[in-house]
């Protein structure tokens, strides 16, 4: 399925951080990951995942990459409760945004 999402945030195009928080949550809780565990996977400490979610640090843009990157890739699931739900969670928070994986 073709996304109206061009695949980086540039940092005036970033997340508020309350967003940031509520995305890392709800990304988290449709696949069912621990904060270390999502923190392995994104490579970075359980500290920093922690902190998206407490309001206390903004992901670079990098980490924010790797995150749209991961509701692409669970929007090819067989599972049709994740992709309907990494759907939602595109559309929801990266939505008319421009993204760059290239780069």
């Amino acid at each position: 399925m073709q996304f109206l999402i061009q695949a980086a945030l540039s940092k005036n195009q970033m997340l508020a951080q309350p967003q940031v928080s509520e995305l890392v949550l709800e990304l988290r809780q449709l696949t069912a990951l621990t904060q270390d565990q999502f923190a392995s996977l994104l490579g970075v400490a359980y500290g920093t995942v922690n902190r998206w979610e407490n309001r206390r640090m903004q992901p670079s843009s990098l980490a924010l990459k790797q995150i749209h990157a991961l509701l692409q890739e669970l929007n090819q699931s067989p599972s049709p409760q994740i992709q309907q739900g990494s759907q939602h969670l595109i559309e929801k928070y990266f939505w008319g945004q421009r993204i760059d994986n290239d780069g």
